[in-house]
Parts: C-alpha cells; sequence; structure tokens
C-alpha cells in the first residue's frame, strides 16, 4: 500500500526526531568530564607553590626568638637573639652542647671547670673569674628572665667544640658540634626542598643548581638534606648528584684531664677513728697488717651547713705513717653529724668553696698525701652539685700535689646521679665500695658481697672508669642475720602469698675471727656456696635462726681474683681491725 493510500485511509505519520541536541549535550559532557580528569591529572602532577609558614617551621613564636639547627638537626628548642647575641637556656645547653656548666640558682653564679681552672660569672655580669684572674667580655655573659636562665653563645663557644652562623629568614643559628664524616651532594637542577617528601608539601626553600647540601635521610625517591644555611627540608632523589662522603673538623683544644696515680697497685686500709687517743695505736694497725701502702683514718666530716668540718687529725699519725713509707688519705665524710644538711653546702656555691677551702687548709697542715671522699646517701636532686663538688676540690688537690680519691656504691640506676665517668675524668681513683649488698634496711638476709654482686659492680664501673682508675673495695666484716619467726606463720593468708618471709630479722657485723667463733661455738658448720663465693653456716639459738655469709681469707680471695681479672688499681679493705693475720697473706699475693 502505497504512502498516499495510507494517508487517504487516515493512517497517522511518524513525526521525524532530531537527535542532534542529544549529541551536543553527550559530546559537551564528555568533554567536561575530560576536562575534569586532565585537570585532576594536572593538579596531581603538578607541584604545589604553597610556601611553608617558616615561624612554625621552625618553631618560633616570638619575635625574638632564633630557631637552632644543630647538626642538621632542627631543634624544638630555640634560643634568643638579643644585642646582636644569640642566648640559649641553660637547659638547652646542658642537653646539647656541654654538661660541664653548672648553675647556682641559689647564689645566681655560673660556674664551668676545666682541667685546670674554675672559671666564675655572676648573673648578669660581662666580668668573669679564672681562677683568681679576672676576665671581661663585651656581653652579657649570664641573663636571667623570669625563671630562665640563658647563656651566651659566645661564650659557650669558649669552652666547647661547636662553631656557628648566623642566617635570616627566618632567624636562625646553624650549629656544628660533632665532627667527622658526612654525606654531601650537589644539586643538578634548580628545585626546592619542602616540609615532606612530596610534591604537594609546602615548600620550605628554593635550591639552586650546583647548590650543596648534606643528605641526612634518603628514601625511595626523596632525600631528607640540610642546605648550607641551615635550611632543612625533603628533596627529590633525582634532583641530587653523587652522594660523597666528607671529614669536616674544627681546630679546638681539648682538656687533658691528667692523674696523680702510683706507680704501684694501691692497697688501701680504711682506719676507723673515733678519738684523738684512737690516733696513739696506729703503729699497733699498721704493724698488723701486709703490704698496705695507703691508709685512710676516718679524720674529717662535714659539721654545720656553714661548710667547716670537724677534725681529729694527728701530725704524728701521718709522721709516723710516712716513716712506714704508708700515705696518708684522710677521709673526708658527710655521715657523722645527722644535724647538717649535705644538700644546701653543696648547692650553694660559697658555703661548697668554704668547705673545699677547710679541706685543702687540712690537707696542707697535716702534710697529707691525699683526700678520700666518702659523701654517701645523697638524693638524685643534689646530683649535679656533687659533682661540680668534685671536680673543684680536685683542681684544688692537684694544684697541691694531693691525691684525689672517690667512693662509690656499686652502679645502679638510683646512684646513676654520682656520674662515675665525670668523677674519674677530675679525681684520680674512684673506689667502688663492692659490699653492702644486704643490710638491715634490705627486704631480706643475704650476703654482704657475693661473689656475683662484686664482679657485676666492678664490670659496671668499668663502663664509666678506666681500668687504672678503679680500686675495689672489699669488706673485712660479715652480718650475723638474726631470725625470729613471726607469730602465725603458715596459718594466715598473708602467709600464703607469693614472697612472704614468716621471720622478723636484725643483723650485727662482726669481723673474721668473731664470726668463726661464734658458728664454731654453736656447733655449727661452714658450707660452701659456689654461687656466693663463700662459706654459709646457720645456726639455732633460744628458738632463733642465726645465719652468715661468711667474710674469710677464702671469700676474700675470690674477689682479689677478680680484681686481677680486670686488671684494676688495687683494693681497699673496710675496716682495719676486722681481718685477721691470715688474710694479709692472701692479700699480698694478689695486691703486692
Amino acid at each position: 500500500m502505497s504512502e498516499t493510500e495510507n494517508q487517504q485511509k487516515g493512517t497517522p505519520r511518524r513525526p521525524r526526531i532530531n537527535k542532534m541536541p542529544f549529541l551536543v549535550a553527550t559530546i559537551f559532557i564528555i568533554v567536561v568530564v575530560l576536562v575534569a580528569f586532565v585537570s585532576a591529572l594536572i593538579k596531581k602532577y603538578t607541584p604545589s607553590k604553597e610556601q611553608a609558614d617558616l615561624q612554625e617551621y621552625y618553631h618560633l613564636e616570638e619575635e625574638d626568638d632564633m630557631a637552632l639547627v644543630l647538626d642538621q638537626q632542627l631543634l624544638e628548642e630555640t634560643a634568643k637573639y638579643w644585642d646582636g647575641q644569640v642566648y640559649m637556656k641553660f637547659e638547652t645547653v646542658q642537653q646539647y652542647f656541654n654538661q660541664r656548666f653548672y648553675w647556682d640558682s641559689n647564689e645566681n653564679i655560673l660556674r664551668y671547670t676545666t682541667d685546670t681552672d674554675v672559671i666564675s660569672v655572676n648573673a648578669g655580669e660581662r666580668s668573669y673569674m679564672v681562677g683568681k684572674k679576672n676576665h671581661k667580655e663585651s656581653y652579657t655573659i649570664v641573663k636571667m628572665e623570669g625563671a630562665s636562665i640563658y647563656l651566651a653563645l659566645d661564650f659557650i663557644q669558649k669552652y666547647t667544640n661547636l662553631e656557628y652562623s648566623l642566617y635570616e629568614g627566618p632567624k636562625r643559628a646553624r650549629i656544628i658540634s660533632e665532627w667527622g664524616e658526612v654525606s654531601k651532594a650537589s644539586v643538578k637542577k634548580n628545585t626546592q626542598i619542602r616540609v615532606r617528601g612530596g610534591i604537594k608539601s609546602p615548600i620550605v626553600s628554593e635550591v639552586k643548581k650546583g647548590d650543596g647540601v648534606l643528605v641526612l635521610e634518603s628514601g625511595e625517591d626523596w632525600a631528607k638534606v640540610c642546605m648550607e644555611d641551615g635550611m632543612i627540608g625533603w628533596l627529590q632523589k633525582k634532583r641530587l648528584g653523587e652522594v660523597t662522603q666528607e671529614i669536616i673538623s674544627r681546630d679546638f683544644e681539648e682538656p687533658e684531664f691528667s692523674h696523680l696515680l702510683k706507680d704501684e697497685p694501691v692497697s688501701l686500709g680504711w682506719h676507723q677513728v673515733t678519738s684523738q687517743e684512737a690516733n696513739d695505736r696506729v703503729a699497733d694497725v699498721l704493724q698488723s697488717t701486709k703490704g698496705v701502702n695507703v691508709i685512710s683514718p676516718t679524720w674529717f666530716y662535714l659539721n654545720d651547713n656553714e661548710g667547716n668540718i670537724y677534725s681529729l687529725a694527728s701530725r704524728d699519725y701521718v709522721e709516723y705513717c710516712h716513716q712506714q713509707d704508708v700515705d696518708v688519705w684522710a677521709l673526708v665524710s658527710n655521715l657523722e653529724n645527722p644535724d647538717v644538711d649535705t644538700t644546701y653546702v653543696l648547692t650553694h656555691t660559697s658555703t661548697r668553696d668554704y668547705l673545699t677551702n677547710q679541706i685543702i687548709a687540712a690537707a696542707i697542715e697535716y702534710d697529707l698525701d691525699g683526700i678520700n671522699l666518702d659523701f654517701e646517701a645523697l638524693s638524685g636532686d643534689v646530683g649535679d652539685a656533687y659533682i661540680q663538688f668534685v671536680r673543684e676540690l680536685s683542681i684544688k688537690c692537684e694544684n697541691n700535689d694531693l691525691v684525689l680519691s672517690v667512693d662509690n656504691y656499686v652502679p645502679s640506676s638510683y646512684t646513676a646521679f654520682y656520674n662515675r665517668r665525670e668523677q674519674a675524668l677530675f679525681a684520680d681513683y674512684v673506689v667502688i665500695m663492692a659490699y653492702d649488698e644486704h643490710t638491715s634496711a634490705s627486704e631480706d638476709i643475704g650476703s654482704v658481697a657475693s661473689i656475683g654482686f662484686v664482679e657485676q659492680g666492678v664490670a659496671d664501673t668499668l663502663e664509666e672508669v678506666p681500668p687504672e682508675q678503679t680500686i675495689m673495695g672489699i669488706p673485712f666484716y660479715s652480718r650475723v642475720w638474726e631470725l625470729t619467726p613471726k607469730e602465725g606463720a603458715g596459718e594466715d593468708v598473708e602467709s600464703a602469698s607469693e614472697g612472704y618471709i614468716p621471720y622478723t630479722f636484725t643483723c650485727v657485723e662482726e669481723g673474721m675471727q668473731t664470726v668463726e667463733n661464734r658458728y664454731t661455738e654453736n656447733g655449727a658448720q661452714a658450707i660452701w656456696s659456689k654461687e656466693d663465693g663463700q662459706y654459709v653456716s646457720e645456726y639455732q639459738n633460744g628458738g632463733k635462726t642465726y645465719k652468715i655469709w661468711i667474710e674469710n681469707e677464702i671469700s676474700l680471695e675470690e674477689k682479689l681474683k677478680v680484681m686481677k681479672k680486670y686488671r684494676l688499681a688495687g683494693a681497699a679493705y673496710w675496716k682495719l681491725g676486722l681481718e685477721r693475720p691470715t688474710a694479709w697473706d692472701t692479700i699480698v699475693k694478689y695486691v703486692n
């Protein structure tokens, strides 16, 4: 049927559809998507031009703040820039630069001790003392701002192997204090260093072709670098040339510490002197020994908070010892007068100086050969002041040809503030008191000085002190433990708890022969303990148990073997009079 016929019969005609608008819309959408996709690609792979907030990046909050870049590390701590000088907080100086600076917050005095001199500076002054000589700088050396203490970097540099340069935008000091090998490279093309690795990270600084940088860290595509001006950030590794190693150094005269050491092993006996009359017995005391070449009488102790010392010294005593070729290193203690505040004396420069002068004056007056410093039971908050005391005393001892030995506990976490490493630089000898493993204050009974305790104490000391300066302290005494059973022990809930001790205990200290008489008279045997390196005895009497870890010639020899093994400077014995004659036959085999 023709179209005309269809029309004539009334069949409707299909309208013609215009597809152009749909095609245009589709193309438009595709273009928009492509543009968005391309824009996203461009955005993703185009480096950001955002500049980092350098004030925030370098931790600068106040106008006079100065950033610190130390050995290619940006510190959280900042300095101050006042009157053309860089000032650093005292805590920053101690943490990062030089722990030998000491600040007396009671009298506002800065101290620094070299191998030969004590330097002293009053806060707010340009002048300072080196020994008894006055010196002056063009700047204020120590400034106080509120509760904070600031030291001039130029003054720090006098006594510290560092160099520094200053830069602007932002204000920063680049400081080098570690010398040796560094990794360096040249930049091959103009680029940027950024806060983090990645082209979208904010820009820290522009870098030009040919600039040299120090390579601090190296990742897969990015490297952390430090520019010559102290700007630190991340740079694309493809922009770096070959990384080479270079040695950096600086001429600086490091202190050279010397020590007055004996040509022979030290065999030191502590002589407990509690009265002037006791000095008259020195001949009997020495004649009972063999091989002792140093005696340390307990003559001096800190007697008040002004730094005065009480003295039991005797010139006749010293003269007799010298006639026997025995040196006298008088002991100075802080334990005898319970009313004295050792912390007060040591943390005030005036009283610490007075104490030092009193000790030296006494040493000169009595013609002593040395000082044995025995300051015990100190708390951690006096640690810095105590070490400063050792430093200052050592300088005056050396100037007067006096040997300085310092008594120490075996190393532990709670005695770390005694800083044996620093002691060893200034003092001549460090004495390790390798005893009192168990005392009346201990949680349980045990040996005074088991061999494991002794050897561990020596080994730990040698982590800080050279063996030729280490003297091992040995006990001549044992503790006799008296154990009293607790009422109801084994019958109550407490008794079933882990670590329960079914007795109370007390102890007394006794010498070698007294201990042997005690356990033999009570019909007890002494049984060898390999673990303790000594004999152990136990007996019952009056419903109580008595137990002794015995110090005698056998245990003494085990300890002396440790001394010999580690090639120590010698041995010291607490105390003369508690040994028996045969002990000296053992000692001379190892010490002389």
